[in-house]
């Protein structure tokens, strides 16, 4: 085989690139001397030996100052770029980047809203740090912990499951569609997440407390999913306070059905946990109870 050898290239110093640039910009090789604080002489022997790698004349000088040739107009724009790269590679390097990456897990409905503002407000103060958040069923969200591949979550869970950093109760409501209502139904429709979310036992021991016959006409692991399958008459839930819309009628004591007040949210770290991740779980307390603080139960 014939190994045909390329003719070397030139490496083109990002030194001398900015001098040409400089004399361009001011127009003059006293200002850009000036500005570089430099000398005029090593400003111009910067831009000579740019000219002698290059092999082409980069600048006319004339009495209304200097000007570019064609091969510096084609070389200035290749020079800009260059420069603006190897400003992006030292602030990556510097940290001006990002340097933090924390892993937070939360249940659907708390995707939005407060969420959100409570998150940007935590990126603001800290924009080094990159949030990756992921949403899901609690127990998804837990399992997703204890395999390590989050670093902070917020879930719900029957009082005192798992110990937390924070803890506090989570407000229900039982809900019935407020156009189409089933409630009087036989057997009583029955709305609810899948086996392994919240809430489904609850609901079928109510309802069966009353000695009423029921039926699971809808299940989805999506609370957009249930609030939509109840406001459209599909059956009756248990749903976080929050999550109830004017779409549905609220149902209780005047149906039979029980206060349910057995689950508490709660906010899970590791003991070992970095600063920027507690300072997010500080965040999240906040977030949850502006008025009232939730009851801790470690130090964050």
């Amino acid at each position: 085989m014939i190994s045909i050898e390329k003719p070397n290239r030139p490496l083109y110093d990002l030194d001398l690139l900015r001098a040409l640039l400089t004399v361009v910009d001011c127009g003059s090789f006293t200002t850009a001397a000036a500005r570089l604080h430099s000398t005029q002489s090593t400003i111009s022997q910067k831009v000579r030996r740019l000219e002698d790698m290059v092999g082409h004349r980069l600048l006319e000088r004339g009495s209304r100052g200097v000007s570019t040739t064609e091969a510096g107009q084609t070389l200035m724009g290749y020079a800009r770029q260059m420069l603006a790269l190897n400003d992006q590679l030292s602030e990556a390097l510097s940290g001006a980047f990002v340097t933090v990456t924390v892993r937070l897990g939360v249940p659907e409905d708390f995707t939005s809203g407060r969420t959100t503002q409570a998150l940007a407000g935590f990126n603001r103060r800290f924009p080094q740090v990159k949030l990756e958040v992921t949403s899901g069923l609690s127990s998804d969200l837990m399992a997703a912990y204890d395999q390590g591949e989050l670093d902070l979550v917020l879930v719900k869970q029957r009082h005192n499951t798992r110990e937390a950093v924070a803890c506090m109760p989570e407000k229900t409501a039982w809900v019935d569609s407020a156009a189409h209502p089933v409630f009087h139904l036989d057997p009583i429709p029955l709305v609810t997440f899948p086996r392994r979310g919240v809430y489904r036992e609850e609901i079928i021991s109510a309802v069966e407390s009353l000695g009423r016959r029921w039926r699971i006409s809808f299940t989805s692991s999506s609370l957009s999913g249930i609030q939509g399958a109840v406001a459209d008459g599909m059956g009756i839930s248990l749903l976080p306070r929050r999550a109830v819309t004017s779409d549905h009628v609220e149902l209780g004591r005047a149906q039979g059905l029980p206060v349910i007040d057995a689950f508490e949210l709660a906010i899970l770290h590791r003991p070992n946990a970095d600063d920027m991740v507690r300072a997010l779980a500080r965040v999240l307390v906040d977030m949850l109870a502006p008025e009232r603080r939730p009851r801790l139960q470690l130090d964050i």
